[in-house]
């Protein structure tokens, strides 16, 4: 069965919601009221009228409550300014209470029935009492919320190593597993310091082009193996995965020659089964 859903997004880089835009005609940069299970939120849309099948959403579809009105915008922007002054006051309970915790962001829900604070620290920590005072003050529902330093990161922005803003702040709505083979397949630096990211962490962009490494890492031969090439049977010694070049190692030439990927299949099919 279809069904037709537009896309919201609470937070500039957050993750897309799917809502059934019911009577509404909606596009894409529309602000909108829709209900969470956080409670009323204000969001945009950010992917416009679609149908979709029933195993791509999450049933039943919650409906649009309403395009949001110059007031809505309003109460939005003064819950910014709330969440502004409540940071304040929490970070000076944590020093209070000599919390061992880093206070990243607090958000106000659309509908002030909650407070959300999000926060750091390198374990487990018991804030009930931090919970106790804020709730006094607040005099509604206390949230808090740890976070690993990925989601910092996407929160508070920066600047990456390549000299843009952040991918994780700017556009990426998830994070997507990264590892250290990624670097590997990619010929890159195992330095720590030259493959992470300001979060610590291995950088979100070694994902970018890893299926097009590991499509040439099958489609090469590997390093070692011996072929023939129109100069004669040779070893290969290097590769440049990027390019599709193969460097081989001739043996009637006694020197290394560089051979497009292409060339090299014209000749004759790579085959590991060529022995020396």
């Amino acid at each position: 069965m279809l069904h037709e859903v537009v896309g919201v997004r609470f937070k500039k880089a957050g993750r897309i919601y799917y809502f059934s835009p019911g009577t509404f005609q909606v596009a894409v940069n529309d602000a909108v009221i829709v209900e969470t299970s956080r409670g009323i939120e204000y969001g945009h849309v950010v992917v416009p009228p679609k149908l979709v099948h029933d195993a791509d959403v999450v049933l039943p579809l919650k409906e649009i409550m309403r395009v949001a009105t110059e007031e809505d915008k309003q109460t939005t922007a003064e819950n910014e300014v709330l969440a502004e002054q409540a940071f304040t006051v929490c970070q000076k309970k944590i020093k209070s209470h000599q919390l061992e915790m880093r206070l990243v962001e607090v958000e106000y829900t659309f509908d002030r029935n909650k407070v959300l604070f999000y926060f750091t620290a390198d374990g487990r920590i018991d804030f009930r009492g931090l919970v106790k005072d804020l709730a006094g003050i607040f005099r509604t529902r206390i949230e808090l919320r740890q976070i690993g330093v990925r989601d910092e990161a996407k929160m508070l922005g920066g600047i990456g190593p390549c000299g843009r803003m952040l991918c994780c702040s700017t556009f990426l709505g998830d994070f997507e597993p990264v590892s250290i083979k990624m670097a590997k397949d990619q010929n890159l630096s195992l330095n720590p310091a030259k493959i992470s990211g300001l979060c610590g962490r291995l950088m979100c962009c070694l994902k970018y082009e890893n299926d097009t490494y590991e499509q040439a890492k099958r489609e090469l031969p590997d390093i070692g193996q011996w072929i023939k090439t129109p100069d004669g049977k040779g070893k290969v010694v290097g590769l440049n995965l990027l390019d599709r070049m193969v460097q081989v190692q001739v043996t009637e030439e006694q020197h290394t020659l560089e051979y497009a990927f292409d060339e090299l299949i014209n000749i004759e099919k790579i085959t590991s089964k060529v022995t020396e």
